[in-house]
């Protein structure tokens, strides 16, 4: 009787040591924008993390839909369940600002892909999306020495990211015969996305240059192209590592695509919140922007960066 009431204490002190050290683990939150496959890199970059991170909980989050009131709930819900520090990227700065620094006055929030700069965020760690832009517009200017009209297609209009990826855009191509007419925007409605492109091909028979700013964008400019018989005929210039995007610069279809870092932005981003909680703000730049490359993506040097693409998720 004795031994099995000593088990049962010993097993109740261990699961109450358990339970102590799980609520000693502070709890870091990686929120994103909308549920796309461009995350599966960042939420690679986060899994690595972890496992240097043992002292901490790590969590990848998505919100139910890619609006800027779900993901201000979302951390409202996070920080409620005990979230330490936030990094997501911002649908709608504009419209968050308020919520933004609601949820930064209860704990650390930093920012990465779609900055919030007016407000009070720790710091930006991602791409810089301005010099992102002015990428695709030099591959633009080498493909279209005769200039073109070019048509954009984006998923929030109003997000930081796509204003300052347009913004590049036209400063690379000023002068150089190539003109943005307009930038379709979708709130990354896939049906909508490729709907926009096909609206472009029936009523803009002038547009011989497409854009897609988004990484979803590029596939669907490819499938409507396609299904037009147009593939070739039109010079598209993409943004990240899709596939399809991938596969479409290989065979000459596509012109080029801009790729970002975004395992670095899951791995680096946990590595920066743990560093902060622990007191060690030297990573900070004095102009709270921690810029992680980007790269242009071409025919010559495409196969290498897929196989580098695969090792790094593990196919």
């Amino acid at each position: 009787m004795k031994i099995a009431i000593s088990i049962a204490v010993s097993t109740a002190i261990a699961l109450a040591t358990m339970q102590a050290m799980a609520q000693e683990k502070q709890q870091l939150a990686f929120v994103v924008n909308a549920a796309s496959d461009f995350w599966k890199l960042a939420e690679a970059g986060v899994k690595k993390a972890q496992a240097e991170l043992p002292n901490y909980e790590l969590q990848f989050k998505y919100p139910a839909q890619g609006t800027a009131a779900l993901q201000n709930a979302l951390m409202d819900d996070l920080v409620a369940a005990g979230t330490d520090a936030i990094m997501i990227s911002s649908v709608d700065p504009k419209t968050s600002i308020e919520a933004f620094n609601r949820i930064a006055a209860q704990v650390p929030l930093f920012t990465t892909d779609s900055d919030a700069p007016d407000s009070n965020r720790i710091a930006y760690l991602g791409s810089s999306n301005t010099a992102a832009g002015v990428q695709a517009g030099e591959i633009a200017v080498k493909a279209l020495p005769d200039g073109a009209k070019c048509m954009g297609f984006v998923g929030f209009l109003g997000a930081d990211n796509a204003k300052e990826r347009i913004a590049g855009f036209r400063q690379a191509v000023e002068g150089k015969g190539i003109e943005l007419v307009d930038v379709r925007g979708d709130d990354v409605d896939f049906a909508r996305a490729r709907s926009n492109v096909d609206d472009v091909l029936a009523a803009n028979p002038e547009i011989n240059c497409m854009v897609g700013f988004y990484s979803y964008n590029p596939p669907k400019i490819y499938e409507a192209l396609q299904a037009a018989g147009k593939l070739g005929q039109i010079t598209v210039i993409a943004f990240d590592e899709d596939p399809i995007t991938l596969g479409a610069v290989r065979d000459g279809s596509f012109a080029g695509t801009v790729v970002q870092q975004p395992f670095e932005w899951g791995y680096q981003g946990m590595k920066l919140m743990a560093a902060y909680l622990e007191g060690d703000k030297s990573q900070i730049p004095a102009d709270k922007l921690i810029i992680v490359p980007t790269k242009v993506i071409d025919k010559g040097n495409v196969d290498e960066f897929e196989a580098n693409l695969k090792a790094t998720l593990g196919k």
